[in-house]
């Protein structure tokens, strides 16, 4: 699939005009669909960027250390309400959950003791630790969001002490080789784009330092192109079952803190950002490290997504982020996402199930019972059945999606075993309005 022309030329102009307003050296933005970068928009020369390009991703490193650590909560290793003082025991903050840490809902400080992590050389895990004492928590724990560097770091020794291994080895054995990330790396590797700090008087360059994060680098230490970006941010939306299981994936995008009270457009599931865009939700994250800027948003349901890097901290009146989702926006509007074609059935479902079909009332509501063409049960308004339910056992159905996720459909039978009623979480369906549950 490619973008239509009009698309395509409106995407390159936003870029090639924030590249300018913004004083980037190089910018680079691509659009994903359906597991495929689709479109590339590049801006600059400094260097000119091209898909093998590396930058540096920032916070964006964060979605990965996320995906290990509920990894290795499917496998039994932890729970997410585990507290960290169970993985890594005598900090000052060991009542904090993993589970808040991964959502910035845990109140402990932004940054680790010490000068600024993102500029000098990391130190080690015992070091980062010996600097975790009570008075880290700067705000008050499980009450609302405080975004936080250091509850990453902490998170990445968890997963150290438990896999026994480093970060970023259990980084490549786990996500970047499955997936073919051949060009995220630990420290950049050639060819990557020098960042900068661009002067705001006199447009000159200051090259910033490349450091190696230590115990830090859970938070922010990878380089990656935009090609693998782009291949992450397509797991993001249509996860490989091998690297992580498509329902723990839906999982990390459900809000675990809402940042943004007054109007809800902007919260923090498991180690992914959640934007609300009208009646649209993105996830992703935003990224930066000395000389470097990142952005991933994805639009999950369409399997499209934009990302963009660039190689100076900071834009002048652009944001990288939010430029990225406007994009996005723009996408999803020209170019929505092609409609699945209705093929009838091959055959009518057996007698049993195909009884079950057809209208239900209770209290004088009416609700409709069809059968899909994987042998489940939908259930919901007339025409627009919502609900599935999937089969456990003789007249027994464990529901999968919609507002009975989780609740059992039970069928109820008259003494010639014909089914008379529907008791969905003791809601008890008739089949006509003015019978008795």
């Amino acid at each position: 699939m490619i973008l239509l022309p009009e698309t395509a030329r409106q995407i390159d102009t936003r870029v090639a005009q924030a590249q300018a307003d913004g004083h980037a050296p190089s910018l680079v933005l691509g659009v994903v669909r359906d597991g495929a970068l689709v479109h590339l928009a590049t801006a600059g020369e400094t260097p000119r960027p091209h898909v093998d390009l590396q930058y540096r991703l920032g916070s964006i490193s964060k979605t990965m250390t996320a995906t290990l650590l509920l990894r290795m909560r499917d496998e039994g290793r932890l729970t997410l309400d585990d507290p960290l003082e169970k993985h890594l025991p005598d900090t000052g903050v060991g009542a904090l959950t993993l589970r808040r840490l991964l959502g910035h809902a845990s109140g402990i400080q932004r940054e680790p003791e010490g000068d600024w992590w993102e500029r000098s050389a990391g130190a080690d895990l015992a070091t980062l630790l010996r600097g975790v004492t009570a008075d880290k928590i700067a705000y008050p724990p499980h009450r609302t969001y405080h975004y936080s560097n250091l509850a990453y770091g902490l998170l990445g020794g968890v997963l150290e002490r438990l896999a026994g291994m480093s970060w970023v080895d259990l980084l490549g054995e786990r996500i970047l080789t499955p997936l073919g990330l051949r060009r995220t790396t630990y420290a950049a590797t050639e060819p990557y784009a020098r960042g900068y700090v661009v002067h705001p008087w006199h447009d000159t360059l200051r090259e910033e330092p490349r450091t190696d994060t230590g115990a830090m680098a859970p938070a922010g230490q990878l380089w990656s192109t935009i090609e693998d970006l782009g291949r992450w941010a397509a797991f993001l939306a249509d996860p490989d079952p091998s690297v992580l299981a498509p329902e723990t994936l839906t999982e990390m995008c459900s809000p675990v803190v809402i940042s943004d009270l007054d109007a809800w457009s902007h919260g923090h599931g498991l180690g992914v950002e959640l934007f609300r865009d009208g009646n649209r939700v993105y996830v992703g994250h935003g990224g930066s490290m000395p000389g470097y800027g990142a952005s991933l948003a994805v639009h999950r349901p369409s399997r499209t997504a934009v990302v963009g890097l660039v190689n100076a901290y900071t834009l002048r009146n652009v944001h990288l982020g939010a430029l990225g989702r406007q994009l996005l926006t723009l996408v999803l509007d020209a170019e929505p996402a092609p409609v699945t074609p209705w093929r009838p059935a091959a055959a009518p479902p057996p007698a049993a199930l195909a009884e079950l079909t057809g209208q239900w009332w209770w209290m004088g509501t009416r609700i409709e019972v069809v059968v899909d063409a994987d042998g489940d049960l939908r259930a919901g308004p007339v025409n627009a059945p919502n609900l599935r339910f999937v089969a456990e056992g003789p007249d027994r159905w464990r529901g999968r999606a919609g507002g009975q996720d989780g609740e059992i459909l039970t069928v109820r039978r008259d003494d010639q075993g014909r089914a008379v009623a529907l008791d969905i979480a003791t809601f008890v369906y008739t089949r006509t309005p003015d019978q008795e549950p």
